[in-house]
């Protein structure tokens, strides 16, 4: 993509994520919702309606050559306004809350205008992730085990 053609994306991207996100003003407050906000309520296909819309970003980040690392944080922003809206009564505060289309055109944006720090920040945050992730299952495991263990010594009355 030329500089006139990632500039005409970047535009798109940003009305795009200004409906999803920050359309509709709840009056008498300065608290902001959009589309997705709407399409979260439709129960069981709201949330992965309204990520699926937000993938589109992605796939146009994806395009003008965004690295991974800043990939896999817009995927977490997404991911995250996803599963935050599958809990009832949150999932719809959380829209007031996490704008992941806003973050993700933000994230571009700021690719776009100093790639080697955005690479390096979104490598720190997908690394912490990961260490989570890897520490969570180890959690999972030990606690596994210790159960098993205990259930294994209360069967055979030790």
């Amino acid at each position: 993509m030329d500089k006139r053609q990632i500039e005409q994306s970047k535009n798109k991207l940003n009305r795009l994520a200004w409906w999803m996100d920050n359309s509709f003003r709840v009056p008498g407050t300065q608290m902001r919702f959009g589309v997705d906000g709407l399409i979260g309520l439709i129960p069981g296909i709201g949330d992965a309606l309204g990520a699926l819309i937000s993938s589109h970003i992605m796939s146009q980040a994806a395009q003008m050559g965004v690295p991974k690392s800043i990939l896999l944080k817009m995927a977490f922003n997404v991911g995250l306004d996803a599963l935050l809206g599958i809990i009832p009564v949150i999932g719809d505060v959380s829209d007031f809350i996490w704008k992941a289309n806003q973050k993700n055109v933000k994230l571009l944006s700021d690719y776009l205008e100093q790639p080697e720090k955005t690479v390096t920040y979104s490598r720190f945050f997908v690394g912490m992730v990961g260490l989570l992730v890897i520490g969570v299952v180890v959690l999972i495991g030990a606690f596994g085990f210790l159960l098993m263990r205990w259930l294994w010594f209360s069967v055979q009355g030790n």
